[in-house]
């Protein structure tokens, strides 16, 4: 395919924009998350300083996805990237059970921002590869996100590392994005 139909064809079908915001706290698998979205390598990631930001095409969708470091010193930070966002994907290391009570409060802290009010928010309990992964009921009730009234919400189990999970969640977030739009 030449860049003349590439281009014909990105005229043909102008893919609506939607801004999505990618937190949780450090080490939850944001990055390979983000690269296993764009099919890039997932085999050397670093933890993230600052933020990263990709283009993804998605059932007629240009997701543009903010990864932003989940470091404590930078989480202060996340408010500056609260506007306009279409879509919130919080992540979570549902093996590191020792950090539960602390995402929930990010997180807890994040859904009451104005800014982010009534946006749709995707959790992602990641790291299900892994025999210590908790399910994501337990991390639902864990987590206490069945009180969650002021927005449309979801959880869904995944491997960012296999991918698995992550094409269920992404579908969520087109059809989230399309009831949101309307």
């Amino acid at each position: 395919m030449g860049l003349l139909s590439i281009l014909r064809k990105l005229k043909s079908a102008p893919d609506q924009e939607v801004r999505i915001l990618l937190l949780g706290l450090d080490n939850a698998g944001k990055t390979t998350l983000l690269k296993q979205l764009a099919s890039e390598d997932i085999t050397h990631i670093t933890p993230t300083q600052g933020f990263n930001i990709k283009s993804v095409q998605a059932q007629g969708f240009k997701l543009n996805v903010w990864d932003i470091g989940g470091q404590r010193k930078i989480r202060p930070y996340w408010r500056n990237y609260f506007e306009n966002t279409d879509i919130l994907i919080y992540v979570i290391d549902s093996a590191d059970r020792k950090r539960f009570e602390e995402t929930g409060q990010e997180l807890a802290e994040l859904l009451d921002e104005e800014k982010l009010s009534g946006v749709p928010v995707l959790i992602f309990a990641n790291k299900q590869d892994l025999l210590t992964a908790a399910p994501a009921a337990e991390i639902v009730e864990g987590l206490n996100l069945h009180t969650i009234r002021d927005r449309v919400w979801q959880i869904q189990s995944c491997s960012a590392l296999t991918g698995e999970g992550v094409s269920d969640g992404m579908n969520w977030v087109c059809r989230n994005v399309i009831a949101k739009k309307k």
